[in-house]
C-alpha cells in the first residue's frame, strides 16, 4: 500500500507541476490565431501545428503560458530521457542507496525503481523536486525570454551571442525538449510492452 501510494504521489505530483510556475495573469483580449504563425518553434514541415485547438481566440498571455509549460516538461523529458538511457548502460552510483544496504547497483532499470527505491528515498526525491519548484527553478528577476531562468546570476556566455544565435539556440532547445517527451513516452510505453530496441537495449 505503501508504494501504492507514493505512485499515486508522484503520478499527482507530475500533472499538478505543469502549472507550477505558469503565469497566472490571463489578458481579457483575444488574438489572433495569425498572430502566433511567427512564433519560434513554428517551422516547417508542420508549420503552425495546433491540431486541439488550444489557441483558437487565445491571448497572448495564454500562449506564454502554454509555451511556458511546453519548456518545462521538455527539460525534464531530456533529463528523464538521458537518464533512462545511462542507468541501462549500466552506469550507475557506487555505494548504497539507503542504511540496510540496498546498492544503486541492485535498483532495476525503468518503472520498476520506483518499488525498488526505499520509501524513505522516494520522499527525499519528491521534497527535492518540490524545493527545486517552489524555491530555484522560476523566473525572479524578469528573463529575456520565457523559461529563461538565469536571474541575472548565470549566464554560460549567453549575453555574448546575437540575436540570431540565440534564437537559433532557443528553438535546439524546443525541438529537443519536444523529441525528448515523444522519446521517454515511448521508452514508458516499450518497457510495459517488453521485447528488445536497439542501443537501449532489453525492456
Amino acid at each position: 500500500n505503501t508504494i501504492r501510494n507514493m505512485k499515486l504521489i508522484i503520478a499527482a505530483t507530475l500533472a499538478a507541476s505543469a502549472a507550477a510556475f505558469a503565469p497566472s495573469k490571463v489578458a481579457q483580449t483575444t488574438t489572433s490565431l495569425s498572430a502566433f504563425e511567427g512564433e519560434l518553434g513554428v517551422q516547417q514541415p508542420l508549420g503552425f501545428f495546433d491540431p486541439l485547438g488550444m489557441l483558437d481566440d487565445a491571448s497572448q498571455d495564454q500562449f506564454d503560458r502554454l509555451r511556458f509549460v511546453e519548456i518545462k516538461h521538455g527539460r525534464v523529458a531530456q533529463l528523464a530521457f538521458l537518464g533512462n538511457i545511462i542507468t541501462r548502460t549500466g552506469l550507475k552510483f557506487p555505494g548504497d542507496i539507503d542504511f540496510s544496504g540496498t546498492s544503486f547497483e541492485s535498483i532495476p532499470n525503468g518503472w520498476a525503481a520506483v518499488d525498488a527505491i526505499p520509501d524513505k528515498g522516494l520522499l527525499q526525491m519528491l521534497l527535492f523536486v518540490g524545493w527545486l519548484e517552489l524555491l530555484v527553478m522560476k523566473d525572479v528577476t524578469g528573463g529575456e525570454f520565457i523559461g529563461d531562468f538565469r536571474n541575472n546570476y548565470i549566464d554560460f556566455g549567453w549575453d555574448n551571442f546575437d540575436e540570431e544565435t540565440k534564437l537559433q539556440k532557443r528553438a535546439i532547445e524546443l525541438n529537443n525538449g519536444r523529441a525528448a517527451m515523444f522519446g521517454i513516452l515511448g521508452l514508458m510505453m516499450h518497457e510495459q510492452l517488453g521485447g528488445s530496441i536497439p542501443i537501449v537495449g532489453q525492456m
